[in-house]
């Protein structure tokens, strides 16, 4: 009896086992292949295309930001310009920069005084810029870039340019030095301003002081702040700026007064010049003078040419043209620029009546205005 239960249980065990052996197909276990991971990351996104893809731009973008401008050392070394560099007064430097057709932009006084220090050679393969005996006045932009041609039309190449800000640091000459002693600077309530007291030492300290009242402008760090490499920059000019300023350094040793700025607030109307003509006769006698006056009222930095027509003009019939401009102030601060240009007729005859144009222009465009001038 009890070998019977015993096989009974044995028979009950068996039943419970034997679908999980025969009742299911085995699982074919395939030869691993070479090099096959045992254990399959779960989690792990691996994206081998867009990488190298994301590699390839990232260093195309490198290749369009390098700079081609290089300063040549001792014994022929080169190395590659930061956006900045200090070096002392009295020192020569030569700079490199890659291409067969280079051009160069520097101080433009170099240019104004044609200073022999400097010299530019275009070679074969780079152009080649030396300065001799710096002194602080060369302090500035030094930049280069490569031009594409075709024909006689040249572009700048904008991914292959290099540039530099040199600092010819002169204890004696904290300021950069200018050929005047007095300048005036334009405050424009849309646009920055700027008190160019640029400084030959980047570290030396700065500040603005109003000559009356005598005081210390303030500066905030946004509205007014100063920069090294251009002077102190007003954000928002208001005519609570106008005034006489002047600039003050100090680094490690007695502090340096700037030339003086002469503040003017400018407040004008923008756009094609607002021009009236008017004739000193409208009925002139014959060998009368007759005198036409063309005035441009407009911003103060703001260039205006004249051109003229006239009754003779083709037959070459003799006038004289001058043009001259004055700063006026019309109140509370404000300045602006009268320009004038004025034709005379001598002798008026009969060849001389008709109309009178004169054509004003400047950088936004060009006004006409005419006027008559008749015999008695």
């Amino acid at each position: 009896m009890r070998l019977w239960v015993l096989l009974s249980v044995l028979l009950l065990l068996l039943q419970e086992a034997l679908p999980h052996v025969i009742g299911q197909p085995a699982k074919s276990k395939r030869p691993k292949e070479p090099g096959e991971n045992k254990i399959k990351p779960v989690n792990k996104k691996v994206k081998p295309k867009n990488a190298k893809m994301k590699e390839r731009e990232s260093v195309d973008s490198s290749l369009k930001s390098q700079s081609i401008l290089t300063q040549v050392m001792d014994k022929g070394h080169f190395q590659k310009l930061a956006a900045t560099l200090s070096l002392a007064a009295g020192q020569s430097i030569e700079l490199r920069c890659k291409g067969s057709n280079v051009t160069w932009s520097y101080p433009s006084y170099l240019d104004t005084f044609k200073d022999s220090r400097l010299s530019i050679k275009q070679l074969d393969r780079h152009s080649q810029l030396i300065l001799a005996n710096s002194t602080a006045a060369d302090t500035g932009e030094y930049s280069c870039w490569l031009q594409l041609c075709n024909g006689n039309k040249c572009r700048k190449d904008e991914t292959k340019t290099g540039s530099t800000y040199i600092f010819f640091t002169d204890k004696e000459e904290l300021f950069v030095p200018t050929p005047s002693y007095f300048e005036i600077v334009y405050l424009n309530p849309d646009k920055p301003a700027i008190i160019p007291c640029r400084v030959t030492t980047p570290s030396a300290k700065v500040t603005l002081h109003r000559e009356f009242p005598a005081e210390e402008i303030e500066t905030d760090g946004t509205d007014i702040f100063y920069d090294a490499k251009k002077g102190f920059v007003f954000q928002h000019p208001t005519s609570d700026h106008k005034g006489i300023v002047y600039c003050k350094a100090e680094s490690q040793g007695a502090p340096q007064i700037s030339i003086k700025y002469h503040l003017l607030y400018v407040e004008v109307p923008k756009g094609p010049p607002s021009t009236t003509i008017a004739v000193s006769l409208g009925r002139a006698g014959l060998s009368d003078g007759v005198h036409v006056i063309c005035t441009v009222l407009g911003e103060p930095d703001v260039d205006v040419s004249f051109r003229w027509q006239y009754p003779g003009q083709q037959s070459g019939r003799p006038v004289i043209i001058q043009n001259f401009w004055r700063l006026i102030n019309r109140g509370i601060g404000h300045t602006t620029r009268i320009s004038k240009s004025v034709l005379l007729v001598e002798d008026f005859e009969d060849t001389d009546v008709g109309n009178y144009v004169c054509i004003a222009r400047n950088l936004q465009g060009e006004t006409t205005v005419a006027t008559k001038a008749e015999l008695k």
